[in-house]
């Protein structure tokens, strides 16, 4: 099965995107507020797929796949502009995980590992 691309691969992918057009980037305030944004769709779909509140007959029909996806295509804008690698940032919080947190939550016994 062929890997994925990379996470700098898909910055690289959405500058080149991005770059082709004379707006560019939106400031950092106007894609938070496009991150809350695709948050609340995907908040949605959460809520149709496993909460108590089913779609309507004429809403469309989207996927929770979708909704990340859009999700992560602004967090990529987003640190793009703001010069920021997110496999570097993904190393930062990692580290921070398997130290400060470390001891957090209950750990699986070695039995336990794939389930």
């Amino acid at each position: 099965m062929p890997e994925g691309k990379t996470i700098a691969e898909m910055q690289k992918e959405v500058d080149s995107y991005i770059g082709q057009f004379k707006e560019g980037y939106f400031s950092p305030l106007a894609m938070l507020a496009r991150l809350t944004e695709e948050l609340g769709e995907l908040a949605r779909e959460v809520n149709h797929y496993y909460g108590e509140k089913p779609k309507k007959a004429s809403e469309e029909d989207k996927t929770m796949e979708q909704e990340i996806g859009d999700m992560l295509f602004v967090l990529i804008c987003l640190a793009n502009s703001l010069q920021i690698d997110l496999s570097e940032a993904h190393d930062l919080v990692m580290h921070k995980f398997q130290t400060r947190d470390k001891d957090r939550w209950t750990k699986k016994e070695k039995g336990e590992q794939n389930q």
